[in-house]
């Protein structure tokens, strides 16, 4: 792209200089052979003026006055023999035609000639000749065609090293575009491109960029879809084990029971999987729509009992006038499932979910009978196992939290206490 780019530039440039050279060559040309003209009639004007009156003594005694060097002068009579100077012996077709027509110019022997004719009370008593030869005519155009044509050279050596820098400074940016599209393509989508001060590449790499950046938001929210999915299934998936190994090691048990209890379950699964792929894309919540807390503090009761009676332990619910939040159900579906998890995995006794009336604000608190959490470590870092998929729960639950203009965080290490903020209307 460069070497065209240049050559592109030097051949405009070698028309310009053309277009315009040509021209001025021809009219320097014109204006050096009138030049000699106009000094070879004011030479012959002057020695016509200052001959006049010798040439009509009876005995005439002609005397030249001095020219430049490149100028020769003869006088010719009447009959056309030279009276004097340097010249044709006889008169020439130059000098015969400005017998009877007046001055007379005209080139005969590499020379140019200019004829005057000398009268005295209208008789014709002569006639003066300058001529001058071609060769000053030629060394001078030639001389200024070669200074011509060094600054054409002068200007094309001048336009080139233009060329190259503007090359360079066009191709450049478009090399970066070309390298920031590779690399987009094979997967990093970081890339970004830096301005080059010309309006149209840049307006390409703005694209570029927000291209890189809509696609990179696009893999990172596919990703974590895949980690969310793998934590928030996780529990669902091992009530439904448990409640198929239950049914097994049961065998008088009513098997419609545990089926029912396992469709139960793979509901729970469907919904996960329907709130997170709705978290993913942004469509969890209408504007101004509030979710049901009774509904959603039943859901939690219905799944979440029989796996806590199946460690002994107790699930006890509260919520005594608690305003309804305004914030998407799968949010605060998912939020809890991630607290109770934590609950089950990691704390003992009775879980207690208790929700408030925070003036303006629901408060949901989750807590158990644990050893409680050492005030040093931080329950929100994101420390993922990937075998099996722990630690990203909680710094989910709060980001769930914040983007529904809530708060989640740790209110008491002992017993642990997580308390989830939501606003009301």
């Amino acid at each position: 792209m460069r070497k065209r780019i240049v050559a592109l530039t030097l051949a405009a440039a070698l028309l310009a200089i053309s277009l315009f050279g040509l021209p001025l060559a021809v009219a320097v040309t014109k204006y050096y052979r009138d030049d000699e003209r106009t000094d070879l009639e004011r030479v012959a004007t002057s020695a016509a003026l200052s001959i006049a009156g010798e040439l009509t003594a009876p005995a005439p005694a002609i005397q030249l006055p001095d020219t430049e060097s490149d100028i020769s002068l003869a006088v010719y009579a009447p009959d056309g023999r030279r009276l004097a100077g340097s010249g044709p012996v006889t008169a020439d077709d130059v000098v015969i035609r400005s017998r009877g027509k007046g001055p007379a110019r005209g080139d005969a022997d590499g020379s140019l000639i200019f004829a005057i004719p000398v009268s005295d009370n209208g008789a014709l008593v002569g006639v003066v000749r300058a001529a001058t030869s071609r060769g000053e005519f030629y060394l001078r155009t030639g001389l200024t065609w070669l200074a011509m044509l060094g600054l054409a050279v002068a200007a094309l050596a001048l336009t080139w090293l233009v060329a190259r820098r503007m090359a360079a400074r066009l191709a450049h940016p478009l090399e970066e575009l070309s390298w920031a599209a590779r690399r987009l393509g094979e997967g990093d989508f970081t890339v970004r491109t830096r301005p080059a001060g010309v309006s149209e590449i840049d307006s390409v790499g703005s694209s570029l960029d927000s291209t890189a950046q809509r696609i990179g938001e696009m893999i990172d929210r596919e990703r974590a879809f895949s980690a969310n999915a793998s934590h928030q299934l996780r529990t669902p998936l091992s009530g439904l084990r448990l409640q198929l190994e239950a049914a097994l090691d049961a065998p008088d048990a009513d098997a419609r029971a545990a089926l029912r209890d396992g469709i139960d379950t793979a509901d729970r699964l469907e919904r996960t999987i329907t709130d997170l792929l709705a978290l993913a894309r942004g469509t969890g919540r209408s504007p101004g729509e509030t979710a049901d807390l009774t509904a959603l503090l039943a859901e939690v009761e219905q799944g979440w009992l029989g796996l806590l009676a199946a460690q002994d332990r107790h699930l006890r619910i509260t919520a005594d006038n608690a305003p309804p939040p305004r914030a998407s159900a799968a949010a605060i579906r998912q939020i809890l499932v991630v607290l109770l998890d934590n609950a089950v995995a990691h704390g003992q006794g009775t879980v207690t979910v208790t929700a408030r009336d925070a003036g303006h604000a629901l408060a949901v608190d989750v807590s158990d009978e644990g050893s409680g959490i050492d005030p040093e470590f931080d329950p929100f870092a994101r420390r993922r196992e990937p075998a099996t998929g722990r630690g990203i729960g909680l710094a989910l639950a709060r980001s769930l939290a914040e983007a529904e203009g809530g708060r989640l965080w740790l209110s008491r290490p002992v017993p642990p206490t997580f308390t989830l903020l939501l606003p009301v209307d």
